[in-house]
């Protein structure tokens, strides 16, 4: 190799002067007004969450009949349910558990499907192929099915809820690391590396993963918006969060029975979990076009 090539390769890749890759990528993702509108969203629920004892006015499990199926008022923003349980200060600790639900079962699925797919993208032939058809099992169940025999199994509790609908989100990981790894691992770093002794799991983990983890972390932003469907669709089915824990999913179970008469047992639910869901997804938008290399100037 001569002098000017090696000059090359050793270059920096950021140079004096460039700004570092985290203010860059703020700067384009405070570009798109959804994606920062998505964020201050999120934001306030995770707040909301945090604070809840303080902000709650009332106790989410306390039942008083004597004011059940109270409609919205001053003393009850959000009316109360058939118990006399206040809605406001129901959603308010159930938006702790939804979120907590929704980032350990992407935590979950990203890490146990980026190993996955890391494997089988770098050993191929046989590690690839008992992979691969494990993944082609798994994703020939729609994600809620596999989640409700995961929850069926192990049992209705939190833990259980979190670990099955991780595991169900498995697949997608990990097929999508196989194929940046496919690609990644061709590149001159790889060789670089193997020139000098690094082992495979060196390779793997300090040189290609992070080459190829800016999609897993968009798929893992709207992969929270999907767990924390998946949970309260579970708990609306009754295999999820058992009552009198304040969840989302099961206000919404809870309340099925008298929407004509007291809509607002479901309405308000139905609409956090919606508003979550939309901003979750409005700032997985603005990630996926902020990461995208061919959108960069």
């Amino acid at each position: 190799m001569n002098q000017q090539s090696s000059t090359a390769v050793l270059t920096p890749l950021v140079r004096r002067g460039s700004p570092a890759p985290g203010t860059e990528l703020l700067r384009r993702l405070r570009r798109s007004r959804a994606s920062v509108a998505g964020a201050v969203v999120i934001l306030v629920f995770t707040l909301v969450a945090v604070f809840a004892a303080a902000l709650a006015p009332y106790d989410p499990i306390q039942t008083d009949t004597s004011v059940a199926f109270g409609p919205p008022s001053v003393l009850h923003w959000f009316g109360t349910d058939n118990l006399g349980r206040d809605i406001l200060s129901r959603i308010v600790h159930g938006a702790r558990i939804s979120l907590w639900i929704g980032i350990i079962s992407v935590a979950i699925g990203a890490a146990v499907g980026t190993v996955l797919g890391l494997l089988a993208g770098y050993y191929a032939r046989v590690v690839d192929s008992v992979i691969m058809r494990l993944t082609d099992a798994m994703l020939a169940f729609p994600g809620i099915l596999l989640a409700l025999i995961f929850v069926a199994a192990l049992g209705s509790n939190l833990v259980n809820l979190m670990i099955a609908v991780g595991i169900s989100s498995v697949p997608r990981y990990a097929r999508l690391v196989r194929g940046s790894v496919l690609s990644a691992k061709e590149n001159v770093y790889v060789e670089a590396a193997r020139a000098i002794g690094c082992d495979n799991p060196r390779i793997m983990f300090r040189h290609i993963l992070p080459n190829v983890i800016a999609p897993v972390i968009v798929v893992s932003t709207l992969g929270v918006a999907a767990a924390i469907l998946a949970a309260a669709s579970l708990s609306f089915l009754g295999l999820g969060i058992q009552p009198p824990t304040p969840e989302w999913g099961a206000m919404l179970s809870g309340g099925r029975d008298y929407l004509r008469t007291a809509w607002w047992i479901t309405v308000f639910p139905g609409l956090a979990i919606t508003l979550v869901v939309l901003s979750t997804n409005m700032l997985g938008d603005g990630l996926r076009d902020a990461l995208d290399p061919r959108l960069k100037t």
